[in-house]
């Protein structure tokens, strides 16, 4: 029988079932519940005991579904998954922030185990509710959060726990990589491209969150937060979309034998962070180069394990129901042996997330100047003001009528607060016409 006090259930003989709550029946919670009601047997089979789909959130009982329910499954009040002393894990599909939050805390505070894939909760409040949750002796998983049905987070807070991770560098926003590989492949400009993957249902009707980098920026917060033991939050990361991109820079980069992404870059600089979302060259040689369409793509480095590649489907119902029926299986797993946070997260080293002025790299810029003399001279000395230098520069066209030419810079590393004042600098030289990219190249180490 069960073990129940204070109207809480604090323990579950070994033959009872394990009651699930889900908090929103969306495409993926759609997707988790069928999983659940379809492969009962052979998950009853794995785990040693059955998972039972005991209630699920919805705004209207009467909205028809793409998945059959048992009666009395459905609810609209959260009360009666948070709070009810039947249910054993509560499993948040709501995303979002609020209500969200507040209704995982209060899971936790009730005694439940909680399997969330909300990334932007667990980006600025992850830290917050893994302390709560080790306080309450519960769990609290999150693969889907990142990487859709990547296996990523267990890696790294159990596989990868005797590494000291120093690099990662990541594709984690299938809709942006679908763009931009269209764009490399076909020449097609960015609307059209969008278009393209809102038709499909790769991007939102209102896609900013992925166009401006945010979905991105959440993602390498929580990566890193696991990665570097320091709470890292979605403010911290230098975050630059990719709005400004055009197919001709797709051109060029592939002339110069480099590949255009979206990456979400993290690593150890001494004892600093560096944390940054921006449209990035990448050498074209490299297998995170070659990750196209939706696909995403997680490049780490340990210093045990040297470099690791992780590539899958980064989105979609089904790999982000695999992932939270993983950790399902994971969690029920735990409860059979009354464990709890078998390798707790640490957050508690304190490092420092670096500034702009803290960090260098390598740039790669377009500009239409005046086809006049003097113009390349004056360039080079708004680079030698800023301490910059320049590494190559060529002409790629001219248009007679307007008398402009166009030019493609490659810099040597240089100071990133510094090769902004430059970008504004030549931006006002009588010369130049438009600065139309400023981009970041990320010049890959061999794998090892």
């Amino acid at each position: 029988m069960e073990n129940v006090q204070k109207g809480r259930r604090v323990g579950i003989m070994a033959s009872d079932p394990i009651n699930i709550g889900l908090l929103g029946l969306g495409t993926v919670g759609a997707g988790v519940a069928r999983v659940l009601l379809e492969k009962a047997t052979q998950l009853e089979a794995t785990i040693g005991r059955r998972l039972k789909l005991s209630k699920a959130l919805v705004r209207d009982q009467s909205k028809s579904r793409n998945v059959t329910l048992p009666e009395g499954v459905l609810t609209t009040n959260p009360d009666d998954i948070v709070s009810s002393p039947k249910i054993d894990v509560v499993v948040e599909l709501l995303g979002g922030i609020d209500p969200a939050r507040g209704l995982m805390e209060a899971a936790l505070r009730q005694g439940k185990h909680l399997v969330t894939a909300n990334k932007e909760v667990m980006a600025y409040h992850g830290a917050d509710l893994l302390g709560l949750a080790a306080e309450k002796r519960r769990d609290l998983f999150f693969e889907a959060s990142v990487g859709g049905g990547i296996p990523l987070i267990g890696p790294f807070r159990q596989n990868l726990a005797a590494n000291e991770i120093t690099e990662i560098h990541a594709i984690i926003n299938g809709t942006t990589n679908y763009i931009l590989s269209k764009m490399s492949q076909t020449k097609i400009d960015l609307q059209t491209a969008l278009g393209n993957a809102q038709e499909l249902g790769f991007a939102e009707p209102d896609p900013t969150n992925d166009i401006d980098g945010h979905d991105a920026a959440y993602k390498i917060a929580i990566l890193a937060t696991l990665a570097f033991g320091t709470p890292v939050l979605p403010e911290d990361v230098k975050r630059e979309g990719i709005a400004g991109l055009s197919p001709i820079d797709f051109s060029y980069a592939a002339e110069l034998g480099y590949a255009i992404k979206l990456l979400g870059v993290a690593r150890l600089r001494g004892e600093g962070i560096e944390v940054g979302v921006y449209p990035t060259l990448l050498t074209d040689d490299f297998l995170i180069s070659q990750v196209h369409g939706v696909d995403n793509a997680v490049r780490i480095k340990g210093d045990l394990l040297g470099r690791a590649l992780f590539v899958g489907k980064g989105a979609g119902p089904r790999p982000t129901a695999s992932a939270i029926v993983a950790d399902l299986i994971d969690l029920a797993h735990n409860i059979n042996v009354g464990a709890h946070a078998r390798v707790p997260a640490r957050f508690d080293l304190g490092r420092e997330v670096l500034a702009e002025d803290q960090l260098a790299s390598r740039y790669y810029l377009r500009l239409w100047v005046g086809d006049q003399p003097g113009v390349l001279a004056r360039i080079a000395q708004v680079f030698a003001d800023v301490g910059a230098s320049i590494a190559a520069v060529t002409q790629k066209e001219t248009d007679p009528d307007a008398r402009t030419a166009e030019l493609v810079i490659l810099s040597h590393e240089t100071n990133c607060a510094a090769m902004r004042v430059a970008v504004d600098k030549l931006a006002q030289l009588d010369s130049t016409e438009r600065v139309a990219s400023v981009l970041r190249v990320e010049d890959l180490e061999d794998d090892e």
